[in-house]
Order: structure tokens, then C-alpha cells, then sequence
């Protein structure tokens, strides 16, 4: 199968140490305690990148030293946004880095036989429009959990959203970018793309499952 070009708002993260501990994650031997350990870890890495551009202004502070301008996030806090429910496993550690933000939750299940995304809760804070939004969920197979969970977000007023990722099909990609090109795409693997259940190549299996002990 020939691999669709990757879009310009892809960005995939290539630290070494995300890739180590991607491999770790990998593994079908890892119990749920590593799995959701590596998961943390990864997410934490996965944070950094995809919130680097947020903007700052300086306040006035003081140091045991002296009164200083130093940089702070300005404007709304952030919203992260958990597509339930693999989703969680990486909503810790982006509110470990941010703990002001706020969170919405949007759950869906996959149809085993369509391999469409079934809506069973949606829970959003009011004021979308005015915050930035991170949609988390450590899979991107076919895109069509994530492409439901944006068109929910952004019914909710939200325009600027953002999707993290731990990993990410071809064919995940290509359908994400078509639906919300105005989405970037933050992940740490793109493998090599999905078996006839829908699964990623190689993979890592159910990342739910896994996270949470039901495999």
C-alpha cells in the first residue's frame, strides 16, 4: 500500500526517548502499571511540543533578589478535551503541566462492524470559543473517533483545537486532514497502517485495554 503524503500540519515528534519508550509501550508483555507509566511519560514529551507556541506576556514579579517583567501564558487557560476513553491515559500529564486548564470529555465507542464512532456523552465547558483546545487519544487508526469528537468541539464554538496523539495510521491522517485540515496533528509514530479490523500496524493493541486492565 502506497502512503499518502503527509500533511503540513502533521508534526511528528522524534525524541529519542519518546521513541524508546514508544517501543517499551509496544510490547504485549508490559502489565497495564508499565503500560500507563510509559503512557504518562510519552504524554508529558507529546505536551511540551504541542504547546510550544503558546503565548506570553510579562508581568511584574518579585525575587529574593529584585522585582523582574518575566513571561507567563497569557490570554484564556487552555481546554484539554479527552476522547474517552484511551483518552484519559494522556490527560494526566497534560494537567500535570498545565493544572489551570480546563477539561471536556467526549465519549464514543467504535461500532465493531462499521467501524463508525457511536456519541454516548459529550460534557464541555461553555466558553469554548475563547480558549485553545487539545484533543487527546493516544490512537489515530481510521480518524474517525477523532474526526466525531473535532466536529463536537467545534459545535461547541471552538475554533482553535489542536489533536495529540501516541500513534497514528496513514490512512488516519489523510481522512483527520481532509475533515479539519485546520487541526494540527501532534504524534510520535506513524506506523504502517491498519488490518482489516481497523487495528494499527504494528501497533500496540487496544490502547484502552491496555491502559486500563480489560484486555
Amino acid at each position: 500500500m502506497t502512503k499518502p503524503s503527509m500533511p503540513e500540519n502533521l508534526k511528528l515528534v522524534e525524541h529519542p526517548l519518546i521513541q524508546h519508550k514508544l517501543t517499551l509501550m509496544r510490547r504485549k508483555e508490559k502489565s497495564t502499571a508499565e503500560f500507563r507509566a510509559l503512557l504518562l511519560e510519552i504524554a508529558l514529551l507529546l505536551g511540551y511540543e504541542a504547546m510550544k507556541h503558546l503565548p506570553t506576556e510579562l508581568r511584574e514579579i518579585e525575587t529574593p533578589i529584585t522585582k523582574t517583567m518575566q513571561p507567563v501564558l497569557a490570554g484564556k487557560k487552555l481546554c484539554f478535551v479527552s476522547i474517552l476513553r484511551a483518552g484519559d491515559g494522556l490527560l494526566g500529564a497534560m494537567l500535570d503541566l498545565v493544572p489551570s486548564a480546563r477539561v471536556g470529555h467526549v465519549g464514543l465507542y467504535r461500532d465493531e462492524k462499521t467501524l463508525r464512532p457511536v456519541e454516548y456523552l459529550v460534557k464541555l465547558p461553555h466558553d469554548m470559543a475563547h480558549r485553545e483546545v487539545v484533543a487527546l487519544d493516544p490512537m489515530l487508526a481510521t480518524g474517525n473517533s477523532a474526526i466525531a469528537a473535532i466536529d463536537r468541539i467545534k459545535q461547541a464554538g471552538a475554533r482553535n483545537i489542536s489533536f495529540v496523539c501516541l500513534l497514528a495510521a496513514p490512512e488516519g491522517i489523510e481522512n483527520m486532514s481532509q475533515a479539519h485540515p485546520d487541526v494540527p496533528i501532534v504524534t510520535a509514530a506513524i506506523d504502517e497502517g491498519l488490518n482489516e479490523h481497523g487495528f494499527i500496524v504494528p501497533g500496540l493493541g487496544d490502547a484502552g485495554d491496555r491502559l486500563f486492565g480489560t484486555k
